[in-house]
């Protein structure tokens, strides 16, 4: 296993490259030593631990065991450490490093990885994911301390240790109070008649999501039974990941059918993720696309602002992020309504950080989203978070159902008025770095040495961005101004029909991923001829750009 900026994940299992007592041992004595160098008031201020409730029975590894050999490490060399007493959401660790102004945090999970998997991330002293250079950093300090220290296994010591903290009860108490401040329509939340289903997909969030409603005054969901309590087996779905489609949601649909609601709020296993569904007037169901609910959010969210905030002057300050790979339609909304946009790289690592440094200047940082349903509704957490955007979402459909409309109605008036933004993502399953390796060098030496494709099939190639090298043909210079990795492969092409689709493979997963999108301006309503036209610029990336059958890439399955 590498660390590196998403931490470890990894099946459990003995070994050096599972997950297991030994290799968080190791990862947590090279993080200790990493924050002593960087910090010279570590023994004073402390780090946070969190841990879902994933378990491997065969191997006797499990979140809240790697949580605790992790505080071991840190307490037997004088170091504060706040761990949760309980299972608790991903987002409550970096809530809990800025609100207790710690230098760290970690959360045992592997999100909605399958269930053989765990994970190490961490969060530094701004309450954001790690990015580079502490990466290396805390790798080259994990290389020189290979050997475990005396007692690094024995951690029944750390329950009579005055250093041990359990922050369960404050953090519950904090954030619940925190995300109110997001609360705009109370009486609107007590009155409303809408119901809604929500299903933690055996995960952590269902006790997290009923004080969210609670503490918005509206009606707590109805929680899909045979998923609601924690189960590191997720027995009744394929992959625990909401993202996945229809699949994940079946029990749902059955519950909502049952008892007439028509809203479906779905967790990923760690609640920093949140799908939604809505029951249509013909009885089909429709999932929001990552993109679609973040374009519903990022409305309501600067609605919300606006109606608070009448001084004219204020909007100057206001920004939303988005990662690069995502919609573009808040860029459209922050142009016509004069407040800031900026796009990051993949993650949101990137956008809280970068939502840090803004906030540090005295900005108003609203929302951040990417396109995996991942969303920062609430800049008390600088990371995506599944719990307040169940609760937001929520009290958006409730305001919406006292105007008559529902989400999907309110999802095309916003591209009424901002212009059509039409996306489709999926991916490729490939399990040889040398084929995937192969594919994006073949990209960049395609009509000879150093030479991008001029065209995919009938669609004209108008630019490229490669931020694997650095090059961006649309900059003077031809050098990209987002930051460039070599260690993943990204590039993005721009077509003449005004088409994006950017090609990557993932940080945590054997997939080649690829985004497209089509953007029409305001007025161009003729979204069947864009859906058709975005639908065949798919088929030629794929034909031409992936060759599937000659590079034997398995396709995403229902």
């Amino acid at each position: 296993m590498e660390f590196g900026t998403a931490g470890l994940r990894a099946a459990m299992g003995a070994g050096i490259s599972h997950m297991n007592d030994l290799t968080i041992i190791q990862t947590t004595q090279g993080f200790c030593r990493y924050l002593e160098k960087n910090f010279s008031d570590l023994k004073k201020r402390g780090v946070v631990i969190g841990f879902d409730a994933r378990a491997h029975l065969s191997s006797g590894g499990s979140s809240k065991r790697f949580a605790r050999l992790a505080a071991n490490t840190f307490i037997s060399q004088g170091v504060p450490v706040y761990l949760f007493s309980d299972i608790t959401p991903t987002p409550f660790v970096p809530y809990t490093v800025t609100h207790l102004k710690l230098c760290a945090g970690i959360m045992v999970t592997a999100s909605h990885n399958p269930k053989q998997d765990n994970g190490y991330k961490v969060y530094w002293e701004n309450g954001a994911q790690i990015i580079s250079p502490h990466d290396k950093g805390i790798s080259q300090a994990i290389e020189e301390n290979k050997e475990p220290w005396p007692q690094a296994w024995d951690d029944k010591q750390i329950d009579s240790s005055v250093l041990l903290h359990d922050p369960y009860a404050t953090i519950n108490k904090e954030y619940f109070k925190d995300i109110q401040k997001q609360c705009f329509h109370r009486k609107i939340n007590k009155e409303t008649n809408l119901k809604f289903v929500h299903t933690s997909v055996h995960g952590v969030g269902h006790k997290f999501v009923q004080l969210a409603f609670k503490a918005f005054d509206l009606r707590p969901p109805f929680a899909v039974p045979e998923q609601k309590d924690p189960d590191p087996e997720f027995p009744t779905v394929k992959y625990p990941n909401p993202e996945e489609g229809k699949g994940v949601l079946t029990l749902s649909f059955a519950l909502a059918e049952k008892d007439g609601a028509k809203i479906i709020l779905a967790n990923d296993p760690d609640a920093d993720r949140l799908a939604v569904a809505e029951k249509q007037e013909s009885g089909e169901w429709k999932v929001f696309s990552g993109n679609e609910l973040g374009a519903l959010l990022g409305w309501w969210i600067f609605t919300c602002w606006k109606n608070q905030n009448r001084d004219a002057c204020a909007i100057k300050d206001v920004y939303m992020l988005s990662s690069t790979v995502s919609s573009k339609i808040l860029r459209a909304i922050a142009l016509k309504e004069g407040f800031h946009f900026e796009e990051t790289l993949t993650g949101f690592k990137w956008m809280g950080n970068r939502a840090k440094q803004l906030m540090d200047q005295g900005k108003a940082v609203l929302f951040a989203f990417e396109e995996a349903i991942g969303y920062m509704c609430c800049p008390a957490v600088l990371d995506k978070d599944g719990v307040s955007a169940a609760v937001i979402t929520a009290e958006m459909a409730s305001f919406l159902a006292t105007r008559n409309l529902s989400l999907s109605q309110q999802l095309k008036a916003v591209y009424d008025e901002y212009g059509f933004h039409i996306t489709k993502a999926s991916y490729f399953i490939c399990h040889d770095p040398k084929v995937i390796q192969q594919l994006f060098d073949n990209l960049r030496n395609y009509d000879g040495k150093d030479t991008y494709p001029k065209s995919c099939g009938r669609f004209k190639v108008s630019g490229i961005r490669d931020l694997t090298t650095g090059y961006d043909s649309s900059q003077p210079d031809q050098k990209a101004i987002l930051p460039t990795s070599k260690s993943s492969q990204m590039i993005t092409f721009t077509f003449a029909n005004g088409g994006v689709a950017t090609m990557r493979t993932s940080g945590t997963e054997p997939k080649i991923k690829y985004y497209s999108e089509l953007c029409a301006p305001p007025g161009n309503s003729d979204i069947e001829q864009l859906k058709k036209e975005l639908d065949e610029l798919v088929n030629a990336l794929e034909k031409h750009f992936f060759q599937p059958e000659k590079n034997n890439l398995q396709r995403k399955t229902e």
